[in-house]
């Protein structure tokens, strides 16, 4: 139902909408440190992105049914719509420290991650499957760099 091209769609939308909530997210908090914060992070969401842009390179136009395609398409916007998940209630302007502000950019890759998988289960073809397998492990890349600066950064007491 689901082909490469749409999922690949799909990881630049989340990744773009998640870039849009640390750019906003960045603008109203007063904490010089957590401002920088989330510039890094609305610039490591830009450089997925890119990332997942270029896995469409290459890629061979779809010779399935466009009835099917256009189905498809509706659902993902439908599913994903404007949403950038778990940070898109988030009141940035309350957060005092870089903990709480990585924890919840950690529940954010999170959430992606998990919702890739769930869509994996909408997938058959074995190619589209592996695929999505590599933008899963680009987002627990994600998730593992920003474990480890949570981790240095309590061992340092610097939040």
């Amino acid at each position: 139902m689901f082909s490469l091209p749409e999922i690949i769609d799909l990881a630049v939308r989340i990744e773009q909408n998640g870039a849009k909530v640390y750019r906003e997210a960045g603008d109203s908090v007063a904490d010089a440190s957590l401002a920088s914060m989330l510039l890094r992070l609305k610039e490591e969401e830009e450089d997925h992105e890119k990332w997942f842009t270029s896995l469409k390179t290459g890629l061979e136009k779809s010779e399935g049914d466009p009835r099917m395609e256009e189905m498809g398409q509706a659902v993902l916007q439908g599913v994903l719509g404007d949403q950038a998940f778990s940070l898109e209630e988030i009141d940035f302007s309350k957060i005092k420290e870089v903990k709480g502000l990585l924890k919840l950019s950690l529940e954010f890759e999170k959430d992606t991650i998990l919702f890739y998988q769930m869509l994996g289960t909408f997938l058959e073809d074995e190619k589209t499957l592996d695929q999505l397998k590599r933008i899963i492990a680009e987002e627990n890349r994600h998730v593992q760099a920003l474990e480890g600066f949570l981790l240095e950064a309590q061992e340092r007491k610097e939040l």
